[in-house]
């Protein structure tokens, strides 16, 4: 998973190892820009399981956890597929733009993805065992380089962490970035409380400078704010359900992995429900009908105390000259029924 030099294009590949039937011509192919993180891992897994997309690239990012473990937790993902056998995988930035990284291994447990550990076959053989990494890795922007030249003005860049890689491409490869036809980033919160603060969602308090960049760029971008995400989630029981007895090693992982996540949500929040924050985002590359989007003016708040990382869109009523110019489209409603059906679908296979 290094990049090679003229090698010829992915092929799609099923969970059980054989070609998918959607040639990969027809599917839209993305790099995926990481910080796993559960729900990063199972958005990886529904992108990877989903013959709509051609994954070409994933990087990682410090956000949910340090960047190196994130990247540990990316290979550790793909073990549990068969992943396209060209797919290039890079390492990103170690820290913010300005801030000291915070991290969320509070919810997503101390290695990021629910503490896997702990889970053991046959008593004693670790049921997700360490991966073996490459002796080293190109950097985010080697990979979007490359998939770049492999792949003109056909690739679409879809973040679940915080956009640190996305700001550093725009100030030392900017030529690269206007390549991607459409960047589709989780983040913000427009008219709903914050995740990690009373008024910002995680991946942009981590890094506000790198999303206000990113916001500022004229990038095609669409937001998929916690005003959609919290609409498409399950209970602890509910998803027990779909996955309870399952020998599929992907339903297995999303039982396991969400443990920690429902244990942290009924502790604080009380109602114990795990979101598809990250699996909405790879959703509407699948499908963009599962939500319906609103040209908005979102800047994003970096030097306040109090507000760091929130996202201030512009939405009052004026006549179009005296509004401010939207710059993102922004995702304001969802079809939970349709993206939870993606999901169950493809990763919660008896």
């Amino acid at each position: 998973m290094i990049i090679r030099r003229g090698a010829a294009s992915p092929q799609r590949i099923a969970r059980n190892g054989s070609a998918c039937e959607m040639h990969v011509s027809s599917a839209t192919r993305v790099i995926i820009d990481t910080d796993p993180g559960v729900d990063d891992a199972l958005a990886i897994l529904l992108a990877l399981s989903s013959p709509e997309l051609d994954v070409v690239g994933i990087t990682t990012v410090c956000g949910n956890v340090p960047v190196g473990q994130a990247t540990k937790n990316l290979f550790r993902v793909l073990n549990l597929v068969q992943p396209p056998s060209e797919l290039l995988v890079g390492q990103g930035a170690a820290r913010p733009l300005e801030h000291q990284l915070v991290d969320a291994t509070h919810f997503h447990g101390h290695d990021g993805l629910g503490e896997l550990d702990r889970f053991r076959d046959g008593g004693t053989a670790c049921r997700y065992p360490q991966p073996r990494l490459p002796a080293s890795l190109p950097t985010a922007q080697e990979v979007w380089n490359e998939c770049a030249r492999r792949y003109p003005g056909e690739l679409v860049l879809i973040t679940l962490g915080p956009l640190t890689n996305l700001a550093l491409a725009l100030k030392v490869s900017p030529e690269l970035v206007r390549k991607f036809t459409r960047v589709i980033c989780m983040g913000g919160a427009i008219a709903v409380p914050g995740n990690v603060a009373p008024a910002a969602e995680f991946n942009m308090y981590v890094d506000p400078h790198a999303a206000q960049r990113v916001l500022q760029s004229g990038l095609p971008l669409t937001i998929v704010p916690l005003d959609v995400t919290t609409q498409v989630g399950f209970s602890r029981t509910g998803l027990a359900r779909l996955v309870e007895g399952s020998s599929d090693p992907v339903a297995r992982f999303v039982g396991d992995a969400t443990e920690k996540a429902f244990d942290y949500a009924e502790l604080t929040e009380g109602h114990g429900q795990f979101y598809l924050h990250d699996p909405l985002a790879v959703a509407i590359a699948i499908d963009p009908s599962v939500v319906t989007v609103e040209s908005l003016q979102v800047e994003v708040e970096a030097a306040g105390s109090v507000t760091r990382g929130l996202t201030v869109a512009d939405r009052r009523v004026l006549h179009a000259e005296y509004r401010s110019p939207p710059n993102v489209l922004v995702a304001v409603g969802v079809k939970p029924e349709r993206a939870i059906e993606l999901f169950e679908d493809r990763l919660c296979r008896r």
